[in-house]
């Protein structure tokens, strides 16, 4: 049957409609199934003197260089990063001795726990952006805490702070990231506990961060963390950092943390604090000198037990740097830190009770990140 003049027109009219409509859903739904993936890699190499000799060569009270008078990988990791509309996630598997330094106080409750597993889980997420400026993630992911990071190519210095390696690198649960202005971002974290994969009790801990952008090149955070640890015992911490670029050449870190832990639950608290101001001077285009002090007070010994006798951790010390970086990714990284206790709780050969109140460590790093 010939259509008619309004038939013709209404059939017009539909399709215009339908191709008009399509085209964005297609698009859309295109877009929503499409990832990304990066692929990445970083090895830092290492060797590292240390003045106290230790018998099996384990250092003490760091995960960076963990090890002394030996050639060895610090840290060496392979990651996919995945990138699509709304979604996101990374994993990456690492090993090394800053690893196993670091994971030896994951714990093992059950069968299917512990850290022969979870110590080469650097980070494994997936994340989804439930609106433009809100993004949820779930997994292991690095912690909320702190100015320094887990990677040493991403730090100031090439050894680790007290701060940083006696707060958590990681932790495992959900966070929410909120870009609340272009210049705040805000951060909650609900999790297992203090650095730990797997469940130590039936309780979870918040974790919080806040990140205000003053200026181009100056960033001040804020950090707390509150749980429960083992026996039921409330722990609250929190910090604050400035991490600031002064010129071209000049970036400066400064960081002080405090926390207190119940010494029962629902007793009287033990307190620590610490702190670290490092800077780094950009000699030349391949050159640079960095240098820091820091401190750490413990004196309940809750975060850090000397296993000693010595019922209090009071460290101070410095380090002096030079970093050579011949092209993108590549860097030889040199360091000489000092570390000086109240107490002897440093192994050292050279004393006749076996521990000594300062220790050195000259390193010397090769990384490569790509």
């Amino acid at each position: 049957m010939k259509p008619t003049p309004a038939r013709s027109v209404a059939l017009s009219a539909l399709v215009m409609v339908l191709s008009v409509t399509s085209a964005p859903l297609a698009a859309q739904a295109s877009a929503d199934t499409t990832l990304t993936v990066r692929f990445g890699v970083f090895v830092d190499a290492y060797y590292a003197y240390d003045s106290g000799r230790p018998v099996t060569f384990d250092r003490s009270f760091t995960t960076q260089p963990a090890r002394a008078n030996e050639f060895n990988v610090n840290l060496a990791h392979i990651e996919a990063s995945l990138a699509g509309d709304q979604l996101r996630g990374r994993l990456a598997l690492q090993a090394g001795t800053s690893v196993h330094s670091n994971y030896t106080g994951e714990p093992t409750n059950g069968s299917v726990s512990g850290p022969a597993l979870a110590r080469h889980l650097q980070e494994a997420y997936v994340g989804y952006q439930v609106s433009p400026a809100l993004w949820v993630d779930a997994g292991i992911f690095f912690s909320n805490a702190g100015a320094e990071g887990w990677v040493s190519a991403d730090n100031l210095t090439y050894t680790r702070s007290l701060v940083a390696d006696f707060s958590p690198y990681y932790s495992t649960g959900v966070r929410a990231t909120w870009q609340a202005t272009p210049r705040l971002t805000a951060r909650l974290d609900v999790i297992n506990g203090w650095q730990n994969i797997s469940e130590t009790n039936d309780d979870k801990a918040v974790g919080t961060r806040l990140d205000f952008t003053v200026r181009d090149g100056v960033t001040l955070s804020h950090y707390a963390y509150a749980g429960n640890e083992v026996g039921g015992r409330f722990r609250l911490f929190t910090g604050a950092s400035v991490v600031a670029a002064v010129s071209g050449r000049v970036r400066l870190l400064v960081q002080v943390d405090v926390g207190q832990q119940e010494r029962v639950a629902g007793g009287a608290t033990d307190a620590w604090t610490g702190g670290v101001a490092a800077a780094r001077w950009q000699l030349s285009r391949r050159t640079a000198l960095v240098a820091r002090g820091e401190w750490y007070n413990d004196p309940a010994e809750v975060i850090i037990t000397t296993g000693a006798g010595v019922p209090s951790f009071r460290a101070r010390g410095g380090s002096l740097g030079l970093d050579v970086s011949p092209r993108a990714g590549f860097a030889w990284r040199t360091e000489a830190r000092l570390l000086s206790t109240a107490a002897a709780v440093f192994p050292d050969r050279g004393e006749a009770s076996g521990l000594s109140r300062s220790n050195l460590v000259l390193v010397s790093a090769l990384t490569l990140r790509h």
